[in-house]
């Protein structure tokens, strides 16, 4: 085997024995309790396209706009009270290009320790020279770090509204107050809030009213909208500037007619005055009372995911594989997407579960943990 063989080798080795080695698997017939699709947009057919558009031929500034995508931002844009938005192919590439565009060799990014691996990226692709981490959620140490590099050249506060592992919500208000006072660019990743908060699912800093202290949003359609891509929504100065800068969306295929269709259709639905969270909302309410009758080991979120610390990867295995048995389909998150003594049971809860497949959840779990 050549160096790079045995590279590959010794790594695999590593995970198979820390018990945390990933694989695809198909999934079957079972309850859902473990995708991002809270509003079941993605399974019940509400989004079906009716284009027969395949490929869109090129990247944007050569042969794949069109009409369509720009009415599209436009909806967007006004959707969530911006002045522009700009589509990209997924979140992951909207971190990334937004991230790695506005950040240069004078640039402070202080990040959230545990947002997406898409942010971490996209600032690691950056030339940042500065780049910090501030512990979660935790304004005070923000406010140090603000503190200290408030004279070294611009700064930039990333945060996300709603956190994909644990559930918690950001505290925006408190973040945005900091950003303003020392002129810093917030920037704040929607993901899991998108459809889910906010008015007609418009978002957490729509729902906070913060979006004239929020320098730039991402709204990710793979979760509650069911469809794919997203959207960075802030001024008609960033969007040209990310046309002209942001590597992601430059040197990449424009999303298809089809997709650009189940993106519209699902902002219909979301502007359809029939459309409503509630049944969702009430549900995680009802998941909380069975928290507070367990006692320990949950995390505190009033969001669809819900997460039990378990402490060790054996742990978090056995309990999922006890409830998969029950039909329960529930995913164990390790340890190194968490951090050691973090690892977890992450259950999504969406608006078509029920209060009976929740009792059997938590039936299984006393039997097991």
């Amino acid at each position: 085997m050549n160096p790079v063989d045995i590279y590959i080798n010794q790594k695999l080795q590593e995970r198979t024995e820390a018990g945390n080695l990933r694989t695809l698997k198909t999934q079957r017939a079972q309850v859902d309790f473990f995708s991002n699709d809270y509003l079941g947009w993605a399974t019940n057919n509400v989004l079906r396209s009716a284009s027969a558009g395949t490929g869109s031929t090129g990247s944007r500034l050569l042969s794949g706009n069109s009409a369509e995508m720009e009415a599209l931002e436009s909806t967007i844009a006004k959707f969530h009270h911006a002045e522009a938005a700009l589509l990209f192919n997924s979140g992951y590439d909207a971190n990334t290009g937004l991230l790695s565009a506005l950040a240069n060799r004078h640039t402070t990014v202080l990040y959230d320790e545990l947002c997406h691996a898409s942010i971490i990226d996209g600032v690691r692709l950056s030339l940042a020279p500065r780049q910090y981490k501030f512990r979660h959620n935790d304004t005070n140490d923000l406010a140090r770090k603000l503190e200290q590099f408030a004279t070294a050249g611009p700064v930039i506060v990333v945060a996300e509204s709603v956190y994909s592992m644990d559930g918690d919500t950001a505290p925006l208000k408190e973040i945005a107050s900091l950003a303003h006072q020392y002129h810093a660019a917030f920037i704040v990743d929607e993901a899991h809030a998108t459809g889910v908060f906010g008015e007609n699912g418009a978002g957490l800093v729509s729902a906070e009213n913060l979006e004239q202290y929020v320098f730039a949003r991402v709204h990710t359609f793979g979760k509650a909208l069911g469809c794919h891509g997203a959207a960075v929504a802030g001024s008609n100065r960033l969007k040209q500037f990310l046309v002209n800068f942001a590597r992601p969306f430059i040197y990449t295929t424009a999303l298809p007619a089809h997709s650009i269709d189940t993106i519209s259709n699902a902002y219909d639905h979301l502007l359809n005055s029939g459309h409503t969270n509630q049944q969702l909302h009430e549900l995680i309410a009802y998941f909380r009372q069975q928290v507070v009758n367990w006692g320990g080991g949950w995390k505190d979120s009033a969001s669809p995911i819900q997460a039990l610390i378990l402490g060790s990867n054996s742990k978090a295995l056995a309990a999922a594989a006890a409830l998969q048995q029950a039909g329960l389909q529930v995913n164990a998150i390790l340890h190194p997407t968490v951090a050691k003594g973090e690892e977890r049971l992450r259950v999504c809860l969406h608006s078509f579960n029920t209060r009976e497949q929740v009792d059997l959840l938590f039936h299984t779990l006393k039997s097991v943990t």
